[in-house]
Protein backbone atom coordinates (compact mmCIF):
# COMPACT_ATOMS: atom_id res chain seq x y z
CA UNK A 1 0.00 0.00 0.00
CA UNK A 2 1.24 3.16 -0.85
CA UNK A 3 0.05 6.10 1.21
CA UNK A 4 0.94 10.11 0.07
CA UNK A 5 -0.02 13.05 2.35
CA UNK A 6 -0.17 16.73 1.45
CA UNK A 7 -1.16 18.93 4.42
CA UNK A 8 -1.53 22.29 4.35
CA UNK A 9 -1.72 24.59 7.76
CA UNK A 10 -1.93 21.26 9.84
CA UNK A 11 0.83 20.10 12.55
CA UNK A 12 0.24 16.40 13.93
CA UNK A 13 0.98 15.24 17.43
CA UNK A 14 2.81 12.03 17.42
CA UNK A 15 -0.30 10.27 18.78
CA UNK A 16 -2.26 12.00 16.46
CA UNK A 17 -0.23 10.62 13.03
CA UNK A 18 -0.34 6.65 14.61
CA UNK A 19 -4.02 7.11 15.02
CA UNK A 20 -4.57 8.60 11.36
CA UNK A 21 -1.86 5.48 9.85
CA UNK A 22 -4.55 3.11 12.14
CA UNK A 23 -7.20 4.39 10.57
CA UNK A 24 -5.94 3.98 7.55
CA UNK A 25 -4.86 0.68 7.47
CA UNK A 26 -8.27 -0.18 8.50
CA UNK A 27 -9.46 0.03 4.76
CA UNK A 28 -7.28 -2.39 3.75
CA UNK A 29 -9.22 -5.08 5.80
CA UNK A 30 -12.43 -4.26 3.76
CA UNK A 31 -10.16 -5.44 0.68
CA UNK A 32 -6.93 -7.13 -0.06
CA UNK A 33 -6.23 -5.11 -3.11
CA UNK A 34 -5.80 -2.08 -1.14
CA UNK A 35 -2.28 -3.54 0.04
CA UNK A 36 -1.44 -4.38 -3.73
CA UNK A 37 1.53 -2.09 -5.12
CA UNK A 38 -0.78 -1.58 -7.91
CA UNK A 39 -3.17 0.62 -5.64
CA UNK A 40 -2.49 3.84 -3.46
CA UNK A 41 -4.24 6.26 -1.26
CA UNK A 42 -3.56 10.40 -1.14
CA UNK A 43 -4.45 12.40 1.91
CA UNK A 44 -5.07 15.67 1.41
CA UNK A 45 -5.69 17.79 4.64
CA UNK A 46 -6.22 21.89 4.64
CA UNK A 47 -6.49 23.66 8.10
CA UNK A 48 -8.59 26.77 6.72
CA UNK A 49 -10.29 29.92 8.78
CA UNK A 50 -13.86 29.88 8.70
CA UNK A 51 -16.69 31.38 10.30
CA UNK A 52 -17.91 27.88 11.37
CA UNK A 53 -15.16 26.22 13.64
CA UNK A 54 -16.31 22.79 12.72
CA UNK A 55 -15.79 23.60 9.01
CA UNK A 56 -11.97 24.29 9.73
CA UNK A 57 -10.51 21.18 8.79
CA UNK A 58 -10.82 20.39 5.16
CA UNK A 59 -9.65 16.46 4.22
CA UNK A 60 -9.94 14.50 0.90
CA UNK A 61 -8.92 11.14 0.58
CA UNK A 62 -8.42 9.16 -2.96
CA UNK A 63 -8.06 5.56 -3.15
CA UNK A 64 -6.14 4.49 -6.50
CA UNK A 65 -7.41 0.99 -7.31
CA UNK A 66 -7.23 -1.45 -10.07
CA UNK A 67 -10.37 -0.46 -12.17
CA UNK A 68 -11.15 1.95 -10.25
CA UNK A 69 -10.76 5.62 -7.92
CA UNK A 70 -12.27 6.00 -4.60
CA UNK A 71 -12.84 9.41 -3.17
CA UNK A 72 -14.25 11.25 0.27
CA UNK A 73 -14.21 14.34 1.80
CA UNK A 74 -15.28 15.87 4.96
CA UNK A 75 -14.94 19.02 7.24
CA UNK A 76 -14.29 18.47 10.34
CA UNK A 77 -13.23 20.38 13.60
CA UNK A 78 -10.16 17.74 14.28
CA UNK A 79 -7.98 15.67 11.39
CA UNK A 80 -9.12 12.81 13.20
CA UNK A 81 -12.99 13.39 12.80
CA UNK A 82 -12.22 14.61 9.35
CA UNK A 83 -10.56 10.86 8.59
CA UNK A 84 -13.24 9.16 10.60
CA UNK A 85 -15.89 10.99 8.43
CA UNK A 86 -13.63 9.90 4.98
CA UNK A 87 -13.54 6.58 6.27
CA UNK A 88 -17.37 6.29 6.67
CA UNK A 89 -18.00 7.04 3.54
CA UNK A 90 -15.42 4.86 1.62
CA UNK A 91 -16.33 1.65 3.45
CA UNK A 92 -19.24 1.22 1.55
CA UNK A 93 -17.30 2.46 -1.64
CA UNK A 94 -14.64 -0.31 -1.06
CA UNK A 95 -17.13 -3.30 -0.64
CA UNK A 96 -19.00 -2.22 -3.25
CA UNK A 97 -15.12 -2.82 -5.22
CA UNK A 98 -14.79 -6.13 -3.86
CA UNK A 99 -17.72 -7.33 -4.85
CA UNK A 100 -17.52 -6.39 -8.26
CA UNK A 101 -13.94 -7.07 -8.60
CA UNK A 102 -13.14 -9.51 -6.36
CA UNK A 103 -10.73 -8.71 -2.85
CA UNK A 104 -7.61 -11.15 -3.89
CA UNK A 105 -6.21 -10.75 -7.17
CA UNK A 106 -6.94 -9.30 -10.98
CA UNK A 107 -9.35 -11.53 -12.73
CA UNK A 108 -11.48 -13.29 -10.15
Amino acid sequence: MHVQHFEKGVKYSDRELIILARKIGKLATYCKRIKDESSSIRIEVERRETQKKADQVKMCVTVSLPHKILCAESRQETPVEALDRCIEKLEPQVKKYKELHGGDRMGK
